[in-house]
């Protein structure tokens, strides 16, 4: 592609603390640093990223390899009139510095259902036959009358966002990425999109790495609480339920005789867990902690990883447990089992509800030191190939595409 492109880059918030935004955010700092892009970013907030500059106006020449966000208003509501203002919102504010700043985007690039307009996507989350399919098959719990309302808008909003993407992600024109091959496959079925790109998502081996995590281990484990004989298992995730704790408590219960801690980090209601933990005899071994940008701490105080995913588009924590040289746990429903060999550098349930399999891979686990170095060493070498690099490459190549696509079917829209 002749020239620096200029992109819009469009979702709600990025940072580094959820798995889509901050898949979104690597690949905006390397296609600015790397290849030279300039990025103009359409968000509510921006947290984590250092050189990112509020855009104040038209810049005149071009500056390739700059990032400039421009900051969409935000509303405080429901998360449905939320999602319905920012739809609005941000195509306005796209529109007004398209025309009045003369901005001259390329592509508008979007990680999800976050405009109509988009050029381009990249797959991170599929309501249409994945939420909505965890909610009715795994999710027919009983509620209580005034938990309905807030069901009642939660299958609104579902509702709304599986709508948007039989709309959107059919359109022929529009260049489309997946996360894994599950996802590809999904969209696929659903829609008849043979052409989807698969984009994995990746780490930092600088950040994310065996050293790391041991040079950290002691003083991680004694700030949460954790002694040496303890065989700590950890879940990272935003939706607990979905990232399969309810299997994972069942599990360590019936390894009572063992050692065996819960650490539990997201932000999700932690009452409903900790009930469910107290009622399994867990309560004494669970813990729960908040989210953080300093993610290392939770995989340095960990000896392995567990999230058997209801479903999941890719799972980025099991790939960061791996790259640190943890034993991980996965399901089939979550897309990186489509990059693991199960029994070599990582465990994957077919079943996410098979409470007696997940039990007996954290016995063999805590009982089998040698099985955890060997797994985990594997998983050192599986988790390197996949990296933040590779994932800004193959994400240029498939922008770039997309802007000749889009400039062969109108050359005066593209510069």
């Amino acid at each position: 592609m002749p020239g620096n492109p200029c992109i819009a880059v469009v979702s709600p918030f990025l940072d580094r603390r959820h798995g889509t935004e901050r898949c979104t955010l690597e690949q905006v700092e390397r296609l600015a640093r790397d290849y030279g892009y300039e990025v103009h970013l359409y968000c509510q907030r921006v947290d984590d990223l250092q050189n990112v500059e509020q855009w104040v106006g038209r810049v005149d020449p071009p500056m390739p390899g700059r990032i400039y966000w421009h900051k969409v208003p935000f509303i405080w509501g429901p998360h449905l009139i939320q999602f319905l203002w920012w739809m609005g919102a941000n195509r306005f504010c796209r529109w007004r510095d398209s025309r009045l700043g003369r901005i001259p985007f390329d592509l508008v690039y979007s990680p999800g259902i976050n405009c109509l307009d988009a050029d381009a996507i990249t797959m991170h989350a599929f309501f249409h036959g994945l939420t909505l399919r965890a909610r009715s098959k795994y999710g027919k719990e009983r509620n209580s009358l005034w938990d309905w309302p807030r069901r009642l808008h939660q299958a609104m909003y579902y509702s709304l966002l599986a709508r948007l993407e039989k709309r959107v992600y059919a359109r022929p024109q529009l260049a489309l990425a997946a996360v894994s091959p599950g996802t590809a496959g999904q969209l696929k079925r659903q829609f008849g999109r043979q052409d989807v790109r698969v984009i994995p998502n990746g780490i930092d081996p600088a950040v994310f790495r065996p050293e790391a995590r041991k040079s950290r281990r002691l003083a991680a484990r004694q700030g949460f609480g954790f002694v040496d004989t303890d065989f700590v298992v950890l879940l990272i995730g935003n939706d607990w339920r979905n990232k399969g704790l309810a299997t994972l408590l069942e599990a360590a219960a019936s390894c009572a005789d063992l050692p065996v801690k819960l650490l539990v980090v997201g932000s999700d209601d932690r009452a409903s867990f900790a009930e469910r933990a107290g009622r399994l005899g867990m309560a004494s071994r669970i813990r729960f902690e908040g989210p953080s940008s300093d993610v290392l701490q939770f995989y340095a105080a960990a000896d392995a990883y567990a999230s058997p995913s209801l479903l999941d588009s890719f799972a980025l924590p099991v790939l960061e447990a791996m790259a640190c040289g943890l034993p991980a746990v996965t399901s089939s429903e979550a897309g990186i089992s489509g990059f693991l060999r199960d029994g070599v550098d990582g465990f994957v349930l077919r079943d996410p509800k098979d409470v007696a399999t997940l039990a007996r891979l954290l016995r063999q686990l805590c009982e089998d030191a040698r099985l955890r170095e060997t797994v985990g060493e594997n998983a050192v070498r599986t988790a390197r190939t996949l990296t933040w690099e590779k994932n800004a490459a193959l994400t240029r190549e498939f922008l770039e595409k997309a802007m000749r696509a889009k400039k062969s079917r109108d050359p005066g829209l593209v510069r």
